[in-house]
């Protein structure tokens, strides 16, 4: 991530692990990046989607730089605040379900940030200051683990390395520790004691590539390989592979939870199976029920094709030959609205509710699931009575890239989506972010609300924050994926 921003490199690994009894359930705090009203910038949601696509896609080629435009805009990504070592230090990372490794910035890092432009204290990370830190040496069965095997040349008491380089050109890389990251475990309804759990993680030593000023001390995949933080926490009987978010756009705040959610109920679509993202199978859109002629191999999974639901992603790009015949169905003949581009993006000037007088966007999905999107969803308002859209084309691509849809939490906001990565599904339904949904902890057989939080919000930039609860549930049971 230039500086600390979003990794997105996601291995796929399978496991088979026995989880023994676990006890309680749990609470990070996470707070919003680009959520301060009118005064993030358009530029800055580009930048980083481009960034990340690039390394997305780095493993068999790089994403086109996107570019940019300065105008303020609403939208938003999230990052938590984390406890680590003993004593505890509080360290900000960015939320990111496209990605696996937890990783902090170290005392040792060369080229990291020293300063934040979204209102937080960087800090990096000290082994030596942490009573229960260790490095993980590259003989632990965890660094075989993550390379699939032990790595050559291992001698005993060598740090266990890591290393990541993207298509931008930007890496990060360092070497693996393991040492106790504190959270607020759940004891009941709105009630929370602090739990911890022991947890591998890079120790950020190198960054290269473009500086940014929405740098923040590391970053937490929640990807399922096996050394994500969710996956080692699971296999300590911490957390059940489920996990889900509910980002408000209205009010601020949110929910994002570990646990079987009974309420509300969601319908799900399988996720695609030996991918390295969260990738879905995506068969038809209609706008205003009437449905898109697009050719059918548009919606084909692998070899550069598919739909990626990513939170880590701000915006929802499309390929070309899906992008033109949806604006000529939202727009039909409208010639009134004074359309101008606004450096890459088309924007429009409407005075009345943009949900009155444009069609909703549905997106179907395998199993019936669909997806539906109204027009304050998709478009964005930057200033009274000026809109622009929030459809992104994908642009030039290489060839084995040019047809992928990456859904991000632009259309994700201000509704539940659940990642069931023991049934390996996905799903989502319409909610009110700013409510409460209701966890059952397996042990106990009770089922407790998780309301939303909202964080007061930076007096220097008005970011908004949401407070994520994580709820722990306890069970015995065998996970194959």
């Amino acid at each position: 991530m230039g500086k600390a921003s979003s990794l997105a490199r996601f291995l796929l690994l399978s496991v088979v692990v026995f989880l023994p009894m676990v006890d309680g359930i749990g609470v990070f705090s996470v707070e919003r990046k680009f959520a301060g009203g009118m005064r993030s910038n358009i530029s800055d949601l580009r930048a980083h989607d481009s960034r990340r696509h690039s390394r997305m896609l780095a493993a068999g080629a790089a994403d086109i730089p996107l570019g940019g435009l300065s105008l303020p805009t609403a939208t938003g990504l999230y990052y938590a605040k984390i406890g680590i070592g003993t004593p505890g230090q509080d360290y900000y990372v960015q939320v990111d379900t496209g990605s696996d490794l937890l990783w902090i910035n170290c005392i040792e890092c060369k080229n990291c940030p020293k300063d934040s432009g979204i209102g937080i204290k960087l800090k990096l990370y000290d082994l030596k200051g942490s009573e229960s830190g260790n490095v993980v040496s590259c003989d632990d069965s965890f660094c075989s683990v993550m390379y699939q095997s032990e790595p050559k040349g291992c001698v005993h008491g060598v740090p266990c390395q890591y290393s990541v380089m993207y298509g931008d050109g930007s890496s990060s890389g360092g070497y693996l520790v393991r040492d106790v990251v504190q959270y607020n475990q759940v004891s009941g309804d709105h009630q929370t004691i602090a739990a911890n759990a022991s947890i591998a993680f890079g120790c950020g030593a190198l960054q290269t590539g473009e500086e940014t000023d929405d740098a923040v001390d590391g970053l937490l995949g929640f990807g399922q390989a096996n050394y994500s933080m969710i996956s080692q926490m699971a296999s300590s009987g911490k957390v059940r592979k489920i996990f889900a978010h509910c980002l408000d756009t209205i009010n601020g705040g949110g929910i994002f939870a570990i646990g079987n959610v009974v309420e509300p109920k969601v319908k799900t679509t399988p996720l695609v199976p030996d991918m390295p993202h969260y990738n879905v199978i995506l068969k038809s859109i209609d706008v205003g029920g009437t449905f898109l002629q697009l050719p059918t191999d548009l919606f084909e999974s692998g070899d550069g094709k598919g739909t990626i639901i990513d939170s880590g992603t701000t915006l929802a790009y499309i390929p070309d030959e899906a992008y033109s015949p949806m604006m000529d169905a939202i727009f039909g003949n409208r010639k009134d609205l004074g359309f101008r581009n606004e450096g890459d993006f088309t924007c429009f000037i409407y005075s009345g509710s943009v949900d009155d007088a444009f069609p909703i966007v549905t997106l179907h999905f395998e199993k019936s699931l669909t997806l539906s999107v109204k027009p304050s969803d998709y478009f964005f308002q930057y200033k009274d009575n000026n809109w622009c859209i929030g459809w992104q084309r994908r642009g030039p691509q290489p060839k084995d890239q040019k047809d992928l849809f990456l859904l991000g939490d632009f259309l994700l906001s201000n509704k539940l989506v659940v990642y069931d990565l023991e049934k390996q599904v996905i799903g989502w339904t319409d909610y009110n972010c700013s409510s409460s949904i209701k966890i059952k902890d397996d042990k106990s057989g009770r089922v407790y609300s998780v309301d939303a939080h909202n964080v007061s919000t930076s007096s220097r930039l008005a970011i908004g924050r949401l407070t994520v609860l994580l709820l722990l549930t306890s069970m015995i049971f065998f996970l194959i994926h």
